[in-house]
This record gives C-alpha cells, sequence and structure tokens, in this order.
C-alpha cells in the first residue's frame, strides 16, 4: 500500500468542500473522542499514580484549621441539658401532659 495514496486520500476526505460527506464527519467526531478518551485515561493514570504514591492534588495546606469551635460545642451542649432538664421534669411529674385525645 502506498503512504502517498493513504495521505491523499485521507486529505480528500477532510477537505470541506460544497457537498456533505457524512463519512468525513464520523472520522472527524471519532478522532476526536478517541483524542479526548486517551486525554481522561492518562489524566485518571497520573492521578491514581500521584496519589497511591503518598502526594496530593492541588496545593498542599500548611496549616490545618480546627476542625470545630469550642464555643459552638459548648452552646450544643446547653442545649442539651436544657433539653434533658425539661424532659426530666415531664418524667418527674413536674409537668403534667393532658392527652386531648382522651
Amino acid at each position: 500500500m502506498n503512504i502517498s495514496y493513504f495521505k491523499n486520500s485521507f486529505q480528500k476526505r477532510l477537505h470541506y468542500g460544497v457537498r456533505i460527506d457524512p463519512a468525513r464527519d464520523w472520522l472527524v467526531l471519532l478522532t476526536l473522542s478517541i483524542i479526548a478518551l486517551a486525554g481522561i485515561v492518562v489524566w485518571n493514570v497520573w492521578t491514581f499514580d500521584t496519589v497511591a504514591s503518598g502526594g496530593s492534588i492541588g496545593a498542599t495546606v500548611t496549616e490545618t484549621p480546627p476542625i470545630f469551635n469550642r464555643s459552638s460545642i459548648d452552646a450544643i451542649h446547653t442545649i442539651f441539658d436544657s433539653r434533658a432538664s425539661e424532659e426530666a421534669k415531664y418524667v418527674t411529674g413536674a409537668y403534667h401532659y393532658i392527652d386531648p385525645s382522651q
């Protein structure tokens, strides 16, 4: 098979003329899809290799921020304590619940 013949045939297919050529359009679409798929595969392999070797993707954090704020935790404990004291009032009989369905 002559390479120049293949090259000329390929260039003729890619040339956009007056008439519509579905084979050329599908060839372009398939080529771009294969290039995009290859790019995605290369990116995923690089990312996996980087993470598997202990690296990180993106900028590394030099100082870790605190996970929680102590004052917000204290506020939550205060809310739960007040709810527990209200529940205890119902259990001990300080509050009487009257069921309207009876």
